[in-house]
């Protein structure tokens, strides 16, 4: 068992392990939590009722927080001329053609989402084994592959969150920042819930949710009650 730090012990004394919270309770409960010297990011937990080694299964795409996520979005663009300079103008952070494939090639990824015209993705193909483990790779199921760049930008800017399945069929999603208010808190997760819920594919059969947990960044989960969303 890994040795718990006090502050964490003292979180767990807030709430009961077993119990399923109302999302209100939990969120009164996060926070009360006490807080390192920084602000925590709260995410969303979803134990999903897929297997994940199944293709026809796996859940990937993006939502949009009404509130974002609280967080400074780094965002890359790889596309050249006319959709280059409309990149830019939305606000990227770096943007580039085949000058910016070589650099990540070398091994540079400082940045959080990476945007691509579809015409770059011949180019793009090369940087799998850079991107691919850090969740990187623009995607048309994301929506980070479009010709509409300049409104990806703002988006992912806005609190758009790019998201997929990991190895074990569980879903983490960031819903915004410990700061944020409760019913600030509360719209994001709601919406959260919401949105993934209708990505429930085709072959997966049962309870698309199995369990929900919400938590911070420093401190233990707690079970929520996502019954009134996700029915």
């Amino acid at each position: 068992m890994p040795r718990r730090s006090k502050r964490y012990q003292e979180s767990r004394q807030l709430f009961d392990r077993v119990r399923v919270y109302p999302i209100d309770e939990a969120l009164d409960i996060i926070k009360k939590m006490p807080s390192p010297k920084f602000d925590e990011t709260l995410e969303l937990h979803i134990k999903m009722g897929i297997d994940p080694s199944k293709s026809d299964q796996l859940v990937r795409g993006t939502i949009s927080l009404p509130h974002g996520t609280g967080r400074d979005v780094r965002v890359v663009v790889f596309a050249a001329g006319e959709k280059a300079e409309e990149a830019k103008e939305a606000g990227a952070d770096f943007v580039g053609a085949a000058d910016l494939v070589e650099k990540v090639e070398k091994g540079w990824t400082d940045f959080d989402i990476a945007i691509a015209t579809p015409d770059m993705m011949r180019d793009i193909g090369k940087l799998g084994r850079v991107l691919g483990p850090r969740g990187l790779m623009p995607s048309p199921k994301s929506g980070t592959v479009t010709t509409d760049v300049g409104e990806a930008v703002k988006a992912f800017k806005a609190g758009r969150v790019e998201f997929k399945n990991d190895k074990t069929g569980n879903v983490h999603v960031p819903i915004g920042k410990k700061s944020f208010s409760e019913s600030q808190l509360k719209e994001n997760l709601e919406s959260a819930l919401s949105q993934i819920f209708k990505m429930k594919p085709a072959s997966s059969k049962g309870r698309f949710f199995q369990r929900v947990f919400v938590s911070s960044t420093m401190n233990p989960g707690i079970r929520v009650d996502h019954s009134e969303i996700t029915t």
